[in-house]
C-alpha cells in the first residue's frame, strides 16, 4: 500500500544547452582542446495517482573527459553521451514504477539503469563500451528532475519529504550495515543525517587547475580579457579565499611537491587556511603520496598543516583496482570522488582504506543521499566536490552540501572556467551562489518548493528538445 503523495513519471524532454568557456580545465591525464562545453538539461513531468501533475527540472554538465577516461577522441565520447541521453528520454518516459522519488531513482538504478547500458554497449560495435560513471552523469538530470518535480507537485522543498512521512520504506530496504559496524538502518531516513537548520552560507573552495597561472611569469598572452581574474593571487584577493584544491599529475612526483608548495607560500601570506590535493586518479600506488606527504611534513611543515583532505589519487575502478591505502590515510583524510559510484563502493573504499566520500549530484541526487547516509552512519567524512556547475546544475549542487554536512563547505568553480556571463540569468535570481564573497557562497535566496530553483524568475531562452518522451 503505497502513500496518497506517491508519483510516476508522465513524461520527459531532453536539452543540450551550450555554456561559453573560458579557460581550460585538465582532467586527469586529457586536456581539452578548447573552453567550453554543454549542459544536459531535463524537464521530467509527475502525476499523483488523483491526477495532479507537475514538471521539474535537472541540469548536469556533459563531462566527458571526467566521467569517461580514455585515449579515444573526446568527440565520440561526447556523442555516445548525448545518444545515451536520448535512450534514457524514452526509459524514463516509459517507467512505470511509482512512489517517492528516492524510490522511483533507486528503482531505476538498480534495474533499468545498468539494462540500457548493455544494451547501448551492445550496438558499439568495435568502439570503447561507455563506463557506468558516463551512464550515471548522463542519467542524473533525469534523476534530479524527478527529485525536484516531487517537491513541486506537493508544493514542499524536496529535501523536507526525505522521511517517514512521505517515503514508503525505510533505508534498510537500500543500504546494509558493513559486517563490523554498529550500525542499524531501520525506522532511518535520509532527513536523520541531515543538517538542521540547513545553512545559508557555505565555505568555497577554489580550483587551482594544472592549466593555471601562479604568477606573471607563467602567463602566456592568450589569457581572456574579460574582468575576471586569470592569476591566482588575483583570485584570493577578490573572493576572499581560504581554501583550495590543488591538482597535481600523479606521475611527476616534483611537480607535485613544487606545486603545493608554491600555492601555499601564496595562498597562506593572502590568508588561505585549507589545502586539498587532488591527484585524479593517476596514482598507482601508495607510496608515490605517502613520499609527498612525508617530504611535505619534513620540509614544509605549514603546507602540510593546510592540507585538509587528500582527494582520489587512485584508478577510479575501485572494484578493478582494490589498493590497500591505509597508508595514506594514516598521514592524511582520504576521500573517494570518481570511484564512488554508490554505497557499495563506498564500502569497499572503507574496507581499503578510505575514510571520506567527495559527493557529487552528477551521479544522481539519489545515489549521492543513499551514499551520504551510508558513509555518515559508518563514521566516514564528507565533501561535495563540483563538475564545474554552472546554471541550474549549480543550486542542487550547493544544495547537497548544505544538507550533508561537509568537512569543509563546497567546491564551486564555475565562475574560473565559463564566461562571466555563462550563468547570468540564474545569477540575476541567486546572486550568492555565482559569486564567492569572503570566501563563502550564500544560498539563502533558494527557497520554495523542489529545489528552490525559482524556475519561473529566470530568465533563460532554451533551445529546442533534442528529445522528447
Amino acid at each position: 500500500m503505497g502513500k496518497r503523495t506517491d508519483v510516476h513519471v508522465t513524461g520527459a524532454e531532453l536539452y543540450v544547452v551550450p555554456v561559453e568557456g573560458r579557460l581550460r580545465l585538465k582532467f586527469g591525464k586529457e586536456t581539452p582542446k578548447k573552453a567550453g562545453g554543454s549542459c544536459i538539461r531535463v524537464r521530467l513531468r509527475v502525476a499523483d495517482a488523483a491526477g495532479r501533475a507537475a514538471e521539474g527540472w535537472g541540469e548536469t554538465p556533459r563531462a566527458v573527459l571526467w566521467s569517461w577516461p580514455s585515449e579515444t577522441a573526446s568527440g565520440d565520447r561526447a556523442d555516445a553521451m548525448g545518444e545515451f541521453c536520448r535512450a534514457l528520454t524514452k526509459a524514463w518516459a516509459g517507467f512505470d514504477a511509482a512512489g517517492h522519488p528516492l524510490e522511483i531513482g533507486h528503482a531505476f538504478l538498480e534495474t533499468r539503469l545498468p539494462a540500457l547500458l548493455e544494451a547501448f554497449n551492445a550496438t558499439r560495435t568495435g568502439k570503447e563500451p561507455m563506463p557506468r560513471l558516463a551512464a550515471l552523469v548522463c542519467n542524473s538530470a533525469f534523476d534530479q528532475a524527478l527529485h525536484d518535480a516531487y517537491g513541486v507537485l506537493l508544493e514542499r522543498p524536496t529535501y523536507e519529504t526525505y522521511n517517514a512521512e512521505y517515503m514508503n520504506r525505510d533505508l534498510a530496504a537500500y543500504l546494509t550495515p558493513a559486517p563490523d559496524a554498529n550500525v542499524a538502518f531501520e525506522n532511518q531516513y535520509p532527513e536523520d543525517f541531515f543538517v538542521r537548520p540547513r545553512p545559508d552560507n557555505v565555505p568555497a573552495w577554489h580550483l587551482v587547475g594544472g592549466l593555471d597561472a601562479l604568477d606573471p611569469s607563467e602567463l602566456t598572452g592568450t589569457e581572456p580579457d574579460d574582468g575576471v581574474p586569470v592569476l591566482l593571487p588575483d583570485w584570493i584577493k577578490r573572493d576572499g579565499l581560504k581554501c583550495l584544491k590543488i591538482k597535481l599529475r600523479g606521475n611527476d612526483p616534483e611537480w607535485d611537491y613544487d606545486r603545493i608548495v608554491r600555492v601555499t607560500r601564496i595562498g597562506k601570506p593572502l590568508g588561505v587556511t585549507w589545502l586539498t590535493a587532488d591527484f585524479n586518479c593517476t596514482v598507482s600506488e601508495p607510496g608515490y603520496v605517502n613520499a609527498i606527504l612525508d617530504r611535505l611534513m619534513r620540509e614544509e611543515p605549514a603546507a602540510y598543516q593546510m592540507i585538509l583532505y587528500v582527494e582520489q589519487p587512485f584508478p577510479y575502478d575501485l572494484e578493478k583496482n582494490q589498493i590497500d591505502v591505509h597508508s595514506v590515510s594514516a598521514r592524511k583524510p582520504l576521500f573517494m570522488d570518481e570511484s564512488a559510484h554508490d554505497w557499495r563502493i563506498v564500502q569497499l573504499g572503507r574496507q581499503l582504506g578510505w575514510t571520506g566520500v567527495a559527493l557529487k549530484t552528477c551521479k544522481t541526487q539519489t545515489g549521492a543521499l543513499l551514499s551520504l547516509c551510508w558513509a555518515k552512519a559508518h563514521g566516514m567524512t564528507l565533501m561535495v566536490q563540483d563538475l564545474t556547475n554552472p546554471m541550474l546544475a549549480q543550486i542542487p549542487h550547493v544544495l547537497l552540501c548544505a544538507y550533508a554536512g561537509t568537512i569543509m563547505g563546497v567546491e564551486t568553480n564555475s565562475m574560473q572556467f565559463h564566461a562571466p556571463g555563462a550563468s547570468a540569468p540564474e545569477k540575476a535570481v541567486h546572486p550568492g551562489l555565482y559569486d564567492r564573497r569572503d570566501g563563502m557562497l550564500d544560498l539563502s535566496t533558494v527557497s520554495g518548493p523542489g529545489f528552490g530553483y525559482r524556475i519561473g524568475e529566470i530568465e533563460r531562452a532554451l533551445p529546442q528538445p533534442i528529445a522528447t518522451g
